[in-house]
C-alpha cells in the first residue's frame, strides 16, 4: 500500500473510531466501535489497490452514516445503564 494511501485508511480508522466514541448509549459506542476494529482487522492484508478503494468508500459512507445517528441521538436523551454512572466504592 503506498504511504499516502496507507495515510488515508489510518486517519479514515481514526475518524470513525473518534466520531463512534460521540454515541450517548453505550451498548451503540461499543458496537460501533467493536465493528470498526473488527473490520479494518479483517481487511488489514488487502493489497489490491482497487478493493482498498472500495473499502475506503464504504468506510466513508459509513462514517457519514454514524455522524448522521450521534446527531439524531443527541436529540433525545436516556438514561445512563449502571454500567456507565460512577463507581460506588
Amino acid at each position: 500500500m503506498a504511504a499516502s494511501s496507507r495515510a488515508q485508511v489510518l486517519r479514515l480508522y481514526r475518524a470513525l473510531l473518534r466520531e463512534s466514541q460521540r454515541f450517548s448509549s453505550y451498548n451503540y459506542r461499543t458496537y460501533a466501535v467493536r465493528r470498526i476494529r473488527d473490520a479494518f482487522r479483517e481487511n488489514k492484508h488487502i493489497k489490491d489497490s482497487e478493493k482498498i478503494e472500495e473499502l475506503v468508500k464504504k468506510a466513508k459512507a459509513n462514517l457519514e452514516v454514524i455522524h448522521r445517528q450521534v446527531t439524531i441521538g443527541q436529540l433525545y436523551s436516556t438514561q445512563k445503564l449502571v454500567i456507565e454512572g460512577p463507581e460506588n466504592t
